[in-house]
Formats: C-alpha cells, structure tokens, sequence
C-alpha cells in the first residue's frame, strides 16, 4: 500500500496484482513506453484529471486530436479563474487572466502536462532505466505500472500507470531521490472517441490571436562556462538581458535532458546578495551562492544536491573543453 500524504490531504492507493492472460505476449517496460508516446501524440482523446502538489489540487482536462493531419488539443483549469491553452497546429495560444491573449509559434504546450506523454523514448533510455513494476487498477482499467528511474542518480523519476488497451497515462507520480512524491496527475475520467476529434476540429474557424513575432535571439558568447551537468542534459539556449524591474543585467544558458530542464543565471553580486541560499518548493529547486564578485544561481527541476553541484561548477574566463563521462558532463 502506497500512502502519500499531500498537505492536508491523504491519498491512499493499492496496488492491487493484476494478473496478465496467459495468452498477452509479455510486452517490455520501453516498449510500452513507446505505445505511451504513439497514443498520446495519434489518438483522439478527452482526459479529465487532478494535478496534485504539496499545498494544492487543480483540476484539468485536457483534448487531444489529429485532423488532416494537423494537431489540435485544448487545456482548460477547471477551478479558479478562467486559463486555457489552445493548439492548432503550429500555433498555441495561451488566455490567463490579467495578461492580453497571445499565440506563439511552437508545436508544444507549456502546460501542466505529464511531460513524459510526448518525449523521446529512444533517447531517454540513454540516461533512464525503464522498469515493469507489474500492473495495477487507475481510473478503474487495468494499467501497466513503469518506473522512470535516472541511471545517475542525479534527478528525479515518474511512476507511471499506463491503460493496458488505449495506451495513456492514467497516473504519474514524480518521485524525489528518497521515492517520496513531489507530484502527481491522476485522471479521473476519460474518453477515446473520433467524436472528440470532431469537436476539435471546430478550432480551425475560431479566431485566435495572432502570432507573436518574435525577434532572433542570437546566441550570446557568454564570459562563463559550466563544467559539470548531469549526462544527458544539452543546452537549449543562453542569452543576455536586463531583468524588467531592476533593469540589472543577467547572463543565462538553460539545458534539458528531454525530460527535465535547468537554467542557470550569473549577474554582478552587490550589497543585497545572499552569500547562498537553497528554496525547494514542490518539484523546483533553487540554488544561488557568490562566486567572487559573481552571483550564480541554478533554478530548475532537479534534487538540491544535483543544482549545488552545478553551482558549484561555474567558472569565469575562458571556457575549458568539455566531455561527457559515466557520471555527467565535465572537462
């Protein structure tokens, strides 16, 4: 019996054996991983479920369909005030409230999603061991219970409850370094239809905000070098800016291992620096300390012990070269 305790709210789950036919070809934990990522990206689907965190449950529902073609889907929070985010092919566009709607050009929500639904299986399993952990009842339907475990050790993991006939997930629990739960998505109710599809497809008429264009960021030659990260993670950006209400200028790369992402920050210490400090809230972690007359801070979806490290790793003048190793990334 699994307890998971979240603020004031207990959650009791049993993971109750539930015996596969003699006849169903044993299937591997990678493939079904696979047949995870087909059906969430191919399948015309309605998913009804809770977003639980330490000091809050939000419910969601979340539409996804392929037309023509072309990909639709629609995120509504279904408590609080009115969000939503609307995807139509290549363009998302997202409502919340005190902000003027907008769209972007992306084929992928920023949304509280289960981020293991449309990653690249093939890739993670450089970095990620995939373990069967037999099967289990969610939503009422027999699923297929997947550990996502780090082979480093250096991030977290997600247990997963993926539905034996349409493939989706029905549960995902992300797991710190201990196995204690940061989160999780637990759906509720949900529906495979082309009828939903259908429905969708309507978003093709409706008038949506145009597109943000958006200027090129060139890729900054930044002053600093980052010389251990765990294996895996590449960078995605880096950049050079001024932060809206201080105007003080910041430098940042932020890297992502397909699964989980980071961002670092280096900018001039003054007066008001804390010397270092770590905040751990949920499932993010920040971690800041002075480095000469330099102020390092990592933020991102990692174990403290894991952004220290890479604190602790930057170094200023000119970058060494860097190679990847058993356990990470270092010159």
């Amino acid at each position: 019996m699994i307890k998971i305790l979240v603020g004031a709210v207990t959650l009791v789950s049993l993971l109750m054996p539930i015996q596969a036919s003699a006849e169903e070809p044993i299937v591997s934990a990678e493939a079904l991983l696979h047949q995870m990522n087909e059906a969430s990206r191919d399948l015309s689907y309605e998913l009804s479920y809770i977003l639980i965190k330490k000091n809050s449950i939000e419910p969601l529902r979340y539409r996804h369909a392929v037309e023509d073609g072309k990909t639709y889907a629609h995120l509504i929070y279904l408590s609080g005030p009115p969000r939503e985010v609307i995807q139509r092919g290549r363009e998302v566009s997202y409502f919340e409230p005190g902000l003027d709607p907008f769209t972007i050009d992306s084929n992928k929500m920023v949304a509280p999603l289960p981020p293991v639904m449309k990653t690249n299986i093939h890739e993670l399993s450089d970095f990620y061991d995939f373990i069967s952990m037999g099967r289990a009842r969610e939503v009422g339907v027999a699923c297929d219970v997947i550990r996502v475990a780090p082979k480093d050790g250096t991030r977290y993991s997600y247990l997963l409850w993926i539905d034996t006939r349409s493939h989706l997930v029905m549960r995902a629990d992300l797991l710190d370094r201990d196995g204690e739960p940061l989160e999780q998505y637990r759906a509720v109710s949900y529906v495979v239809n082309q009828k939903v599809g259908e429905v969708l497809k309507n978003l093709s008429t409706v008038d949506l905000p145009a597109v943000v264009q958006l200027p090129p960021q060139p890729q900054a030659d930044l002053g600093w070098s980052v010389n251990w990260l765990p294996q895996g993670f590449e960078s995605v950006s880096r950049n050079r800016h001024r932060l809206v209400l201080t105007e003080r200028p910041v430098e940042s790369k932020m890297y992502s291992d397909g699964l989980f992402s980071l961002s670092i920050y280096v900018s001039d210490a003054d007066n008001y620096t804390v010397r270092e400090q770590l905040v751990r809230q949920g499932r993010r972690t920040l971690h800041s300390n002075v480095v000469g007359d330099k102020e390092v801070t990592v933020v991102g979806d990692i174990p403290p012990a894991t952004a220290r490290r890479i604190a602790e790793s930057i170094t200023f003048g000119k970058a060494p070269v860097v190679i990847p190793t058993a356990e990470g990334t270092k010159p």
